[in-house]
């Protein structure tokens, strides 16, 4: 903004918006109104006028005024001078009052906005400067605040259609989302993707859940590339990251991973290398978490102690076992003498190839009859794994659990490569490891089963595990004894979380709590919960919405024990197909039944289902009052196949048709109640009660059902080939010589999912 020149008590000002210029005049005094400019020519500034009386032409309303630099001058001086000022104020001010309302309309018809000659702009336009007699207004908050808003959502548009010219970003998603946590991930605003998604003819709200398919649509169309697999750096401590040439490490016990497949033997191996009787404890004779155990042994007249991890051999259990891969130094693969390799052998098989770990493969239940070993060392042979007796670098050892045979021998040949690995920690640095398992207790808080790896654990340390933190309060070792610190290879009882930790995800020691929010922002949470609860809820698929067949749902309360189970399960509940019956989880959580639970179920109508966990009588007299059902599961096996049987019941009977037999119309009969077809049987038969197809020619015309059925006036079950009937259907009468009849019968067929 510029002021150019003064002619008479006008001050010209020029104005800039959108790269346009824009003229007009406010009076010096106040008294006039404002002065439009109807074709504004080119105005030469007077500061660069040279002394020579060069003429300068000014059109103000079409009214070419000439003056050169001494008239201006001599006009400026005079214009405020104080006596002539004052004087023709009083002048102004007296024509002023006479014809005020012809001024007013003078001005009002002077200006003209739509033209955008003379326009006055909004507060965020500061239009005067410094030394104009009108000063612009003060934005308060809540206004700047809308002009931010406008900015940035300018900016967004401007962005946006840049973008279509630039290459597409990547960004990765690999969870259905809610609209809300899409316009976050894509920094677009929720408005824009709904309207956009109704235009596509997709109605939603900013809290559904949509599915991949509809995520990659919206990305591609703002320019997003979806990835939905990248490599994820571990979250747990590996052991190779301990630098062995410091001078504060010490040399540490192992930690040996028992992995294979359900009912190979794996929980009795460890019994009997414990020597006790952990079969008889597991629910249902199986593993249902991973349990952690210290053991002795007597190698080379020292005792050497040795970390045991033992996994759940179920399908539903992968998370438990890729996370105890992450933080072991030794695997223990079973395979059962009298099954061979199994699925989670495979799996297991995998993790040990991927990842390039030690391992020793015990061939168990050798004991029992009809074995084949040889088998199973030639299929152990395909996937690279040769026994060291046949050339190859692999230790197999033939072993029976339950006789105790060759345990020593195991457990030696652990000892043996333990030492060649030379394992080592530092005592002297804050603590790392993993979790475990976690569970809420109902008087001592949360509580997380940990395994240290590095450094020394100690009571009052400012501890952090993926997005929870707390302050560690009790340490309470593998005999039940509590303690003041805990080493590295150790597993322990820690009590101080803020919540329940999730299984399997690193926790470290921080110096003070300063350094936690640092610590988080730095720390990305790579899986979660809430992530495998999305995949499983009810989300909108292109697919389903274009489906008009509505799906129905299963409404669920989940308790459990601890984390792990909270993931066994929900991995177990993705392998369900959900076509027809979706399962949506309202709440999943560990710890006892408690009155929001029975709440939300009562409101929302879900079935509460516990897994190995007790209910107080209170729970359940409340449960009861209110007629809800609920069902508590010891054994992963039953939940689930509870969990289908009951998707199973609320999927709508399907009928398969089944031909039974066809006939002609001859004749048509006009009756009171309806219309009837004299019909001629010409294959098969026709049943009262059955299902009929129409055809006339080769078209469709009728589907329905046989209401009554008549031979020689008389009503009759069934009329079989070269007989004439009298047939009619309530809901048809349309109908015509020569018309074909296919009669059929339903029979259910056995539903699935």
């Amino acid at each position: 903004m510029v002021n150019n020149f003064l002619y008479h008590d006008y001050k010209l000002f020029l104005s800039m918006r959108d790269m346009l210029y824009s003229y007009f005049c406010l009076s010096m005094e106040k008294s006039n109104g404002m002065l439009a400019l109807a074709s504004p020519k080119l105005i030469y500034n007077i500061n660069e006028i040279t002394n020579s009386s060069k003429e300068i032409v000014v059109d103000l309303n079409a009214n070419i005024v000439k003056f050169n630099k001494t008239s201006v001058e001599t006009n400026f001086s005079t214009q405020f001078d104080k006596k002539n000022k004052n004087s023709a104020k009083q002048d102004d001010n007296l024509e002023y009052r006479k014809n005020k309302s012809k001024i007013k309309k003078k001005n009002r018809n002077k200006i003209n906005i739509q033209n955008e000659e003379v326009f006055v702009r909004s507060n965020y336009d500061r239009i005067l400067n410094e030394d104009s007699l009108i000063r612009s207004p003060k934005s308060s908050k809540s206004k700047r605040k809308i002009k931010n808003e406008a900015i940035e959502k300018n900016q967004l548009n401007i962005d946006n259609s840049q973008e279509t010219s630039l290459i597409k970003k990547d960004i990765f998603i690999d969870n259905p989302l809610t609209i809300k946590e899409l316009a976050a991930k894509l920094i677009i605003p929720e408005a824009e993707i709904i309207t956009w998604l109704f235009l596509q003819g997709i109605s939603l709200t900013i809290n559904q859940i949509v599915d991949m398919s509809i995520i990659i649509s919206v990305a591609s169309h703002y320019n997003f590339n979806i990835i939905e697999k990248r490599t994820i750096e571990n979250l747990s401590i590996a052991q190779s990251s301990i630098t062995v040439n410091s001078p504060t490490n010490v040399k540490r016990s192992p930690i040996i991973t028992i992995l294979g497949h359900v009912d190979h033997g794996k929980t009795s191996l460890l019994d009997a290398i414990r020597n006790t009787n952990l079969v008889n404890h597991e629910q249902g004779g199986i593993t249902q978490t991973i349990r952690g155990y210290e053991v002795e042994y007597l190698y080379k007249s020292s005792i050497e102690k040795l970390i045991f991890l033992d996994t759940p051999g179920h399908e539903a259990f992968t998370s438990m076992r890729s996370f105890s891969t992450n933080i072991t130094d030794i695997i223990l693969l079973v395979v059962a003498a009298d099954d061979g390799l199994k699925p989670q052998t495979i799996e297991a098989i995998e993790y040990i190839q991927q990842k390039n770990l030690f391992f020793i493969v015990i061939i168990n239940k050798i004991d029992k009859k009809d074995i084949n070993i040889l088998r199973i060392k030639e299929d152990l042979a395909k996937y690279d794994i040769i026994d060291k007796n046949w050339g190859g670098d692999t230790l197999i050892l033939e072993v029976s659990a339950l006789k105790r045979k060759n345990i020593d021998l195991l457990l030696s040949s652990i000892c043996m490569l333990s030492e060649s690995k030379a394992l080592q920690a530092d005592p002297c640095t804050l603590a790392k490891g993993t979790i475990l398992e976690a569970h809420l207790d109902k008087t001592r808080g949360p509580i997380a089963n940990i395994i240290m790896q590095n450094g020394t654990l100690s009571i009052g340390d400012i501890i952090v595990a993926g997005k929870i933190s707390g302050k560690v309060k009790v340490i309470i070792d593998h005999f039940g004894l509590k303690q003041k610190q805990a080493l590295p290879s150790s597993l322990i009882e820690v009590w101080g979380f803020s919540s329940v930790p999730e299984s399997g995800v690193s926790f470290q020691v921080l110096e003070n709590e300063k350094d936690i929010k640092q610590y988080f922002n730095k720390k990305e949470n790579i899986y979660s919960i809430s992530n495998r609860v999305n995949q499983l809820n009810t989300r909108v698929t292109l697919d389903s919405y274009n489906n008009v067949k509505s799906v129905k749902q299963l409404n669920l309360i989940l308790k459990t024990d601890n984390q792990g189970s909270i993931e066994a399960i929900l991995y177990a509940f993705s392998k369900i197909p959900q076509e027809k019956v979706q399962i949506n989880i309202l709440s999943i959580s560990s710890g006892l039944v408690n009155d929001t639970d029975i709440e939300l179920a009562l409101t929302s109508k879900s079935i509460i289902i516990s897994f190995n966990i007790s209910i107080t009588s209170n729970s359940m007299h409340a449960i009861q009052k209110s007629k809800l059902i609920y069902r508590n599961f010891n054994v992963i096996y039953d939940l689930l196949d509870y969990i289908k049987d009951y998707m199973l019941n609320l999927v709508d009977p399907e009928y398969k048709k089944v031909l039974i037999g066809s006939a002609i119309v001859q004749t048509i009969f006009l009756m009171n109640k309806g219309t009837v077809a004299g019909c001629l049987v010409n294959s098969g038969k026709l049943k009262r009660g059955s299902s009929i197809s129409v055809y006339r020619d080769t078209e469709l015309v009728y589907d329905g059902y046989i209401d009554s059925l008549k031979r020689l006036k008389e009503d009759v079950d069934e009329v079989i080939i070269n007989h004439e009937c009298g047939l009619m259907c309530l809901n048809y009468n349309l109908w015509q010589k020569q018309d074909r009849i296919e009669a059929y019968e339903l029979n259910e067929s056995e539903k699935f999912l």
